[in-house]
């Protein structure tokens, strides 16, 4: 099922909708997923805070938070100082060093590419959204809607790569960084 977002702040509870999904067994569940993100939007449920990714990434400290590969590990910065990510913890992950060096510059869904957008790894995804919500909030984003998406296209540096233009999408979250 497609999603069908009016903003970009729908378009990243649709994203954590379906990682709740994941965590609970409930993958491809629709009806399910539908559910958790109207209880997002209505503010029903809350994500969780940074803490629960925070100790999910320590139960594996020495491995790759994107690949799993334990060798080489670096920090990496998920949004990219380069487009205005900034040197917080919450921006920071480990990861191995091919993984470092091919993701560079580029937003998360960027790197893993539009068609592996559902096979992010759990921990990086809840961290990416909660970093692209408040920077897409702060830059005054958020609540951008489909109507205005000719404007998002033109500031957009992923054109070139769009599945979908002209329809809001996961790199309108981070196209525009």
């Amino acid at each position: 099922m497609p999603n069908k977002s009016e903003n970009l702040r729908d378009m990243i509870y649709w994203q954590y909708a379906n990682l709740i999904a994941q965590s609970a067994g409930m993958e491809k569940n629709y009806p399910f997923i539908i559910k958790k993100l109207n209880q997002l939007k209505k503010g029903e449920i809350t994500w969780s805070s940074t803490t629960r990714e925070y100790r999910l990434e320590f139960i594996n400290p020495n491995t790759c938070i994107y690949c799993g590969g334990e060798k080489d590990l670096q920090i990496e910065h998920m949004i990219p100082r380069s487009k205005g990510g900034k040197d917080h913890p919450d921006n920071l992950v480990r990861v191995c060093s091919t993984c470092n060096q091919s993701k560079s510059n580029k937003g998360l869904y960027e790197y893993f590419g539009y068609q592996n957008r559902d096979k992010i790894p759990r921990i990086a995804e809840g961290k990416y959204l909660k970093l692209l919500y408040n920077e897409l909030e702060s830059r005054g984003l958020l609540m951008t809607h489909q109507t205005d998406i000719e404007i998002l296209c033109q500031r957009c540096t992923l054109q070139q790569k769009c599945p979908v233009l002209k329809e809001l999408n996961i790199y309108c979250l981070e196209g525009v960084l």
